[in-house]
């Protein structure tokens, strides 16, 4: 992943005449070991803007190729794996919002727990 992103930042420098990182952080990988964990790193994957907050027009998803009949079949995605786990495309959207529901739950947690970590750690000080 280095090579590639060194790779694409070089050329993107290059083509625009710019210099500087192009991408934020360390890139993160995760290992996907089970069908449960596939199917909730899907909902994540197409639904990552909403999860982010992010309204902006480059932070589409394949979201509509999961989720409408009348997608393209040069689609980039090869759907089947996740898709013909559910009945139709209707149960993999509901699935996929619920799995939402949770990841935005979890993150209020967090933020919550780190809250009060926060103020515990400045009680003390």
């Amino acid at each position: 992943m280095k090579r590639l992103g060194c790779g694409y930042t070089n050329y993107f420098n290059i083509k625009y005449k710019r210099s500087g990182v192009l991408f934020q952080g360390k890139f993160k990988a995760a290992h996907i070991d089970s069908n449960k964990y596939l199917l909730h790193a899907s909902a994540y994957v197409n639904l990552n803007n909403r999860v982010h907050k992010i309204k902006n027009i480059a932070s589409k998803s394949s979201w509509n190729e999961y989720t409408k009949t009348s997608c393209t079949k040069d689609s980039l995605c090869k759907k089947e794996i996740i898709l013909n786990q559910f009945r139709n495309r209707k149960e993999y959207k509901s699935f996929a919002e619920n799995s939402l529901q949770d990841i935005l739950n979890r993150k209020q947690l967090a933020k919550e727990l780190g809250d009060l970590t926060w103020e515990s750690d400045s009680q003390v000080s």
